[in-house]
């Protein structure tokens, strides 16, 4: 199903819902760049779990309204909307990659609602102590974050060319597209169902420009507007040992550094193949740490 949210402020959110038609209500936050697009997989393994499975595009990709100046905390409000169109005051919540610290902010700022959080291949803060930010992330990664911090106009114009080759991307270009953050293991992943429903995310992210991508970056470089600290529910940390995107650093420091977290570091996984490998084992991981039983 898909739909629009109007939020309070005159923007509007794209969703797409997939999964049970009825129960527990899990919100997907996607990577950067993304956008909210239906994948079967994904479907099949909520709906056999009893999850309504929302995923919503943020500001600036997709449909969704831009939101300019946005913080990464900006989207619990977004959720907390999402959850309250959709009829359900309370939810579980995951996201991958650039979608980890939105999660990480729902957690963190609602109590209350957020029943259990998890994090697929999610970056650490920026400003993060201890941690190497970029080490051993490709190429691409080691010019784009930098540049954020550095100089948004220099990151908008490095953005440009990249965002009018994703905005018409297919499957089989994906990996030579981002050939230098693209393991092994991703690269086989990138193939197939996967990688059409990835292209297919690619081109709506740029469907209005590259704005979504430009908010994301800028927002994860600067202060993030809450502490890891802040967390009382349970997050589950997932990260592979074959990642080039966010690597496997991102994912031991997070597990220092939130409270009472759930820590899976899976040493056959990348980017790209630990969400889609292993999405059953973190949704039952999640419904487990929330205290809820899977339908029978």
């Amino acid at each position: 199903m898909d739909d629009r949210v109007r939020l309070s402020d005159g923007r509007s959110l794209e969703a797409v819902v997939q999964g049970a038609e009825d129960g527990t209500l899990l919100i997907f936050h996607h990577g950067s760049p993304g956008a909210a697009e239906p994948f079967e997989p994904f479907h099949r393994a909520a709906a056999d779990r009893g999850i309504v499975l929302a995923f919503y595009s943020r500001p600036g990709f997709g449909e969704s309204s831009r939101h300019e100046g946005r913080t990464v905390a900006s989207a619990a409000a977004d959720a907390a909307a999402l959850a309250d169109h959709l009829g359900h005051e309370r939810f579980l919540t995951v996201g991958w990659s650039g979608g980890g610290p939105h999660a990480r902010a729902c957690a963190a700022l609602l109590p209350d609602r957020v029943r259990a959080a998890a994090t697929i291949a999610g970056v650490a803060p920026y400003d993060a102590e201890g941690l190497d930010w970029t080490a051993g992330m490709g190429e691409d990664n080691q010019i784009e974050y930098p540049t954020a911090a550095r100089d948004p106009d220099e990151l908008l114009e490095w953005m440009q060319p990249h965002a009018r080759v994703m905005a018409t991307i297919e499957a089989d270009e994906i990996v030579a597209e981002l050939r230098s953050l693209i393991s092994e293991v991703d690269a086989v992943q990138a193939t197939g169902e996967f990688g059409a429903s990835l292209a297919t995310s690619f081109r709506s992210a740029f469907r209005h420009g590259p704005w979504g991508w430009y908010d994301d970056d800028l927002a994860f470089v600067r202060d993030w507007g809450f502490d890891l600290s802040q967390i009382r529910v349970p997050v589950s940390i997932w990260q592979g040992h074959h990642d080039l995107m966010v690597p496997i650093s991102h994912g031991e420091w997070l597990a220092s550094h939130v409270p009472g977290a759930r820590v899976h570091l899976r040493p056959e996984h990348g980017h790209l193949s630990l969400a889609v490998g292993a999405i059953g084992e973190i949704f039952d991981d999640l419904l487990d740490a929330a205290g809820l039983e899977r339908p029978a």
